[in-house]
């Protein structure tokens, strides 16, 4: 699963935007999914906190901050240890220093930076790759060149990837046609054997989703990865929407060791 739980504001400028009026529904959705894996964006320490809770044990966080001391916004990596084993894991600025945390080169005001994971599947033995990052919004050099990076990092790993991310970019544009340039990367949309919700716009900013609108928030797979089913969530508990992203989920079987 992907999330973006919008972060909170200090002044709660509208009530569709309070935190703490969208805490339980956040909550609601993600302890009936309890995905195995959630890539979560736009999260401060306190929200990733709540993101955990709601799972419940057995879940641990990856990630902190995106400044330079590892504080503020972060994009963390949640997953169930009961079922997956984490051999490592690293926070990444994206820039062209990477190793350097809060570092900006390619016209992005704030950090950006991505959260990569290598798990070994508990039931299978099966060896992955899982990536959750946040692209920027502003500056679309960095876009492209974040979806440049996601590209090249899949790449250089050599392994199963599934990478999760607000890329605040829709189908068809410049980062994501760079980020399926080699074919090593698929859109797990449409490579899903099974659509279990029509195809929503993902930011509707807390209104009612509407079909074939901008889907800036992506699951995207290894084309060795099979994709069973995907869906784009518009549950609202209690009529509350949990955020003004809509979360993206998607089924997948990762090779086991013998098919790769």
């Amino acid at each position: 699963m992907t999330f973006n739980i919008r972060r909170r504001m200090p002044l709660d400028p509208r009530p569709a935007d309070s935190w703490s009026r969208r805490e339980p529904a956040v909550a609601a959705v993600l302890e009936e999914a309890r995905p195995t894996l959630l890539g979560v964006q736009e999260a401060l320490p306190g929200q990733a906190a709540a993101v955990k809770r709601a799972l419940g044990r057995g879940y641990r966080m990856l990630g902190h901050g995106r400044n330079a001391d590892g504080r503020g916004e972060g994009t963390p990596l949640f997953f169930d240890s009961t079922r997956l084993r984490l051999l490592e894991w690293q926070q990444l600025a994206v820039s062209a220093t990477p190793d350097v945390p809060g570092s900006r080169t390619w016209g992005n005001r704030t950090p950006r930076m991505l959260v990569r994971a290598l798990f070994l599947d508990r039931v299978t033995s099966a060896r992955f790759i899982m990536i959750n990052t946040h692209l920027d919004n502003a500056s679309r050099r960095s876009r492209f060149e974040g979806a440049r990076m996601l590209r090249q990092r899949a790449e250089s790993d050599g392994l199963p990837t599934i990478i999760t991310g607000d890329f605040n970019s829709g189908e068809g544009t410049e980062p994501l046609d760079e980020l399926f340039s080699d074919g090593a990367l698929v859109d797990a949309w449409h490579a899903a054997a099974r659509r279990l919700s029509p195809l929503w716009g993902t930011f509707e900013n807390y209104r009612d989703p509407r079909p074939h609108r901008k889907r800036i928030d992506w699951i995207v797979v290894s084309a060795a990865i099979e994709v069973s089913a995907v869906q784009i969530g518009v549950r609202r508990p209690k009529g509350v929407w949990p955020s003004d992203h809509l979360p993206v989920q998607a089924v997948v079987r990762i090779p086991a060791p013998d098919a790769v």
